[in-house]
């Protein structure tokens, strides 16, 4: 009660403080008009008000004043006018009046803007600086998320470009603000996860980390903002600077035709994995190489037309088309790079997976040991204190160790989780003898057993749970990098996480990576088509809009209309490259 009655305060105060200024300012002018009439109103009377003034003789027929009448001082002064009136009488009343008039205005105008600069309760200004809704709030957060990742991977697709040309010391200043832009990013994907995972009744913190959310967005925004007219001119793409658009075009080009020879040899590797490891393990990168054609044949468009502006000096048309086709192109390389690096690790795994099962049993005797340690420690039979899961050692209340005392586990539960790992290796091997199976799967089947019981005994579970995991990682980041236009926040901090936990706990990173792909998958089955014509998909522009690589219009036109390409910056820059027909 107390709060929304200090909240009404400002809003019931305005008008009063109003209502005082105007009749200050009222009451001024009346008095300047009674001044101004009153010499008037003593000049007309019969009867003079005292006390009468040195130069002002009394009117025709009045009665004189008993007492001697001070002699009139002769002077033009002295002398009524017509009216009865002389200047001297209106000059006076009449400075006064407009001094009034000044003083009121000018006191009006400066309590106005104090009151709408002040910051103390009782101000306007805390009405207009009041939080908006936590539900306004947490949807421009989601928002903000999204935006912040796009801002992120676009710029360094340019960067990769403008490098290729310029070279990594003439866009290090470039790459460090993408880099500080980044882990403002990061950081907010961190405290988004701390907002979905905390408690729903701690509306105060929930409140505050999504404000934190929004800041540190719009500062990664700031940061590209800054920098990107200043990226333009490195790459001689805005009207002030030389032109670079034909050298621009050259790389955009040459890297085109690579890749475009390229894509047959990734296709017949895709073919050869699947017969050697099944359907299933390539499930993950299927239509990857159709959709990596979809968008050259969308760059092939784009570069023509960059290539007909910069011979016809077009200069802002062809800066346009050019940034669309390497958008393009660095989608198509991704998608070709997803499929490769699946054959790659599907290898190393392959190769890892006998040292990892060697490993793995190890770790299992082992685990089994410390569980008898446990259980004579437990009986306080005077045994040092074992090594358990993970290297940590327990230590007794007051002993002396490098990690603080811990309880025991139990031995039975250890001796469990060796039996229950003993039964996922026992089936891996089982399938990597019957026929084609995924290596990489075989893999995370056993970290996901064994790693909780690791001690450090054997450096293979590890390093195979690094392996899965950065496997995981990448491939959710291809996925959502060539389906931006549809992935919505989840997916992005999700794989943030993933990210950020990928050297410190491999497994956690797995599992956030999965799910972010999954999530990612869903976001793009209900995006659906996101242009109706046939057109569209003739000229790759349908793959174009679902990878992001044309925005979609401000205006939300007609369903076949799409914006500008996107372009290294933040909020304000990054449609900087106006959209025009297609």
């Amino acid at each position: 009660m107390t709060s929304s009655l200090i909240r009404g305060r400002p809003r019931r105060r305005a008008p009063s403080l109003l209502s005082a200024r105007l009749l200050h300012t009222v009451l001024g002018g009346l008095a300047g008009v009674v001044w101004l009439v009153l010499p008037g109103v003593t000049t007309d009377s019969a009867t003079p008000v005292p006390p009468v003034p040195a130069t002002t003789a009394p009117a025709s027929g009045a009665a004189t004043p008993p007492g001697p009448v001070p002699s009139p001082v002769p002077g033009p002064a002295s002398v009524p006018s017509a009216e009865g009136t002389s200047t001297a009488d209106l000059a006076l009343p009449l400075v006064v009046l407009v001094a009034a008039l000044v003083l009121g205005g000018y006191g009006y105008l400066r309590r106005t803007r104090r009151a709408r600069t002040r910051t103390t309760p009782g101000g306007t200004a805390a009405v207009a600086t009041a939080p908006p809704p936590q539900a306004e709030t947490d949807e421009r957060a989601r928002a903000l998320l999204v935006a912040a990742d796009d801002w992120v991977r676009v710029g360094r697709e340019e960067l990769d470009f403008a490098g290729a040309r310029l070279g990594a010391t003439a866009v290090e200043p470039f790459a460090r603000a993408v880099r500080e832009a980044a882990a403002e990013l990061s950081a907010a994907c961190r405290m988004r996860r701390r907002h979905d995972e905390g408690p729903p009744g701690d509306r105060e913190a929930r409140r505050h980390l999504l404000a934190g959310i929004v800041g540190r967005c719009e500062e990664a925004g700031r940061r590209l903002d800054a920098d990107a007219a200043a990226f333009d001119r490195l790459r001689g793409l805005d009207p002030g600077s030389a032109p670079g658009v034909v050298d621009a075009l050259v790389v955009a080009e040459t890297r085109f035709r690579a890749l475009a020879g390229h894509t047959g040899r990734v296709a017949e590797r895709l073919a050869r994995l699947g017969g050697r490891y099944g359907g299933t393990v390539t499930e993950p990168v299927t239509g990857y190489v159709e959709q990596a054609k979809d968008r050259l044949v969308f760059t092939t468009f784009r570069l023509n037309e960059a290539r007909q502006a910069a011979d016809r000096g077009e200069r802002d048309r062809a800066a346009r088309h050019l940034r669309s086709a390497e958008g393009g192109i660095a989608q198509a390389a991704a998608f070709l790079d997803g499929v490769e690096r699946l054959a790659a690790d599907l290898e190393s795994a392959e190769r890892l997976l006998p040292a990892t099962l060697t490993g793995a049993e190890a770790e299992i005797a082992g685990a089994r040991g410390t569980a008898r340690e446990n259980a004579e420690a437990a009986r306080g039979d005077g045994a040092e204190p074992p090594v358990t899961a993970r290297g940590h050692r327990f230590v007794r209340p007051g002993g002396s160790g490098a990690r603080p005392a811990q309880p025991l586990l139990p031995a039975d539960t250890l001796l469990a989780r060796a039996d229950v790992a003993d039964a996922v290796l026992a089936a891996v091997r089982t399938a990597a003898t019957a026929g084609p199976f995924d290596p990489v799967d075989a893999l995370r089947r056993v970290t996901v057993a064994v790693l909780p019981l690791a001690a450090g005994r054997a450096g293979a579970v590890p390093a195979a749970a690094s392996l899965v995991a950065a496997h995981s990682v990448a491939d959710a980041d291809t996925f959502v990098g060539t389906h931006r236009g549809a992935v919505g926040h989840e997916a992005r901090t999700l794989l943030s996480e993933a990210a950020r936990s990928l050297a410190d706990d491999p497994l956690a990173a797995d599992a956030a990576a999965v799910r972010a792909r999954a999530l990612a998958e869903r976001d793009v089955r209900g995006y659906g088509n996101p242009l109706t014509g046939e057109s569209g998909h003739e000229s790759g522009l349908a793959g174009a809009v679902l990878g992001g690589v044309l925005l979609p219009p401000p205006d939300g036109s007609g369903p076949d209309d799409v914006g500008p390409p996107p372009s290294f910056g933040g909020p304000r820059t990054f449609r900087r490259r106006a959209p025009e027909p297609l």
